[in-house]
């Protein structure tokens, strides 16, 4: 199964068409050119169906939240704006397997391109006030989410059920939310709530959220166990046994960017510029270089702020002279504590995090200042 490729006229309309088992869509890297991306071109990742929960905020719909708690409760989605306050914020969702299809040798999972990212702003609530509300035990190490969707033509077995740390869900950044850029989720974003879990990969931020569970100990649920969103604590190689015992959940992205500008393939008289998206997880950004030559000399970007810490930054270089004929532009991001996108993808054998600088190839023509 791949992600079907799209421009962003058509995104829309093939979401449409496409047997909605089968909806994981990437757009094109040149449809992520805005500050918050537009819902119709946001990535989409399913490991099961689209349940179909109604319109006008899913009557009948309801989330529990039991466990280790004192105050187990049911609640829909209007008496949680009763009860609640309401916050929003601006952040990233990254798949974890973002970038997979350039691993090699090639691995078992969607073979995502470089475009199963995006900017939102999201609106909900804070999972720590539900929690409080609940009287989640002291000793709750871990929290376990369950949706309304199934796993494909297995009715009743759970697609995905994925969870978070305790810390990561009393965090203030971690939210449920029912609202993406201003507007009800759409049904493929979680219609109508998910959480959203800033820093942490998409198989995180469960959609479709019905159940959450406090628990004792790390969560077990569908694609929880085994390798599947879970990387090795020792690198491995192509060939190495592989131990379940000695892989570890994906709780933090890396640092990463995107050049948004110029397109692949670009043809163009010099001095080039470059533009595009710097991100990372719970270690914020702090530099951005381009290269024009392949990555034989860097070149540093001018930053900006974005719109909060966990927004992706905008970066902009100019004033790029390498010669006329065949070009690779690159851009590397550096964390705070100076971890580097290396120049080449890491081996693993699901291909997650794959954080390797981004490379757009084009021409330069004579005739440039």
């Amino acid at each position: 199964m791949q992600p079907h490729p799209a421009t962003p006229q058509t995104l829309r309309e093939i979401r449409r068409q496409l047997p909605e088992p089968a909806l994981n869509l990437e757009p094109p890297v040149e449809a992520l050119r805005a500050e918050i991306t537009p819902v119709g071109v946001f990535f989409v990742r399913n490991n099961g169906t689209l349940p179909d929960v109604a319109e006008s905020e899913g009557p009948g719909w309801t989330l529990s939240v039991e466990g280790l708690v004192s105050r187990p409760f049911r609640i829909s989605l209007a008496e949680l704006r009763e009860r609640f306050e309401v916050v929003e914020l601006v952040s990233v969702l990254e798949c974890a397997g973002n970038g997979r299809a350039s691993i090699a040798p090639a691995v078992d999972g969607l073979p995502w391109g470089p475009g199963a990212v995006g900017c939102a702003r999201w609106t909900g609530f804070r999972l720590a006030d539900l929690l409080a509300a609940a009287g989640a035990d002291s000793g709750a190490v871990y929290l376990g989410f369950e949706g309304a969707d199934h796993a494909i033509g297995k009715p009743g077995v759970q697609a995905l059920s994925r969870g978070l740390p305790m810390a990561k869900a009393l965090a203030p950044e971690t939210l449920l939310a029912f609202a993406m850029n201003g507007a009800p989720l759409a049904r493929e974003h979680g219609f109508p709530l998910r959480v959203v879990a800033p820093g942490f990969p998409g198989s995180a931020w469960q959609k479709w959220l019905t159940r959450i569970l406090v628990l004792d100990r790390e969560h077990d649920g569908a694609k929880m166990t085994g390798l599947d969103y879970r990387m090795p604590r020792h690198p491995l190689s192509p060939g190495d046994p592989l131990d379940p015992a000695a892989f570890e959940v994906i709780t933090d992205m890396p640092v990463k960017s995107l050049v948004t500008e110029p397109s692949a393939g670009f043809q163009a008289t010099g001095p080039l510029s470059v533009a595009g998206f710097a991100w990372s997880g719970h270690v914020p950004v702090a530099m951005v270089e381009v290269s024009a030559d392949g990555g034989s000399s860097w070149h540093p970007a001018q930053l900006e702020a974005g719109e909060g810490p966990w927004a992706w930054r905008r970066f902009r270089a100019g004033g790029l002279t390498p010669p006329p004929g065949p070009v690779e532009l690159l851009a590397r991001a550096t964390d705070r504590q100076g971890r580097a996108q290396p120049l080449l993808p890491a081996w693993n054998p699901r291909g997650y995090l794959n954080n390797a600088v981004h490379r757009v190839a084009g021409t330069l023509l004579p005739g440039g200042a």
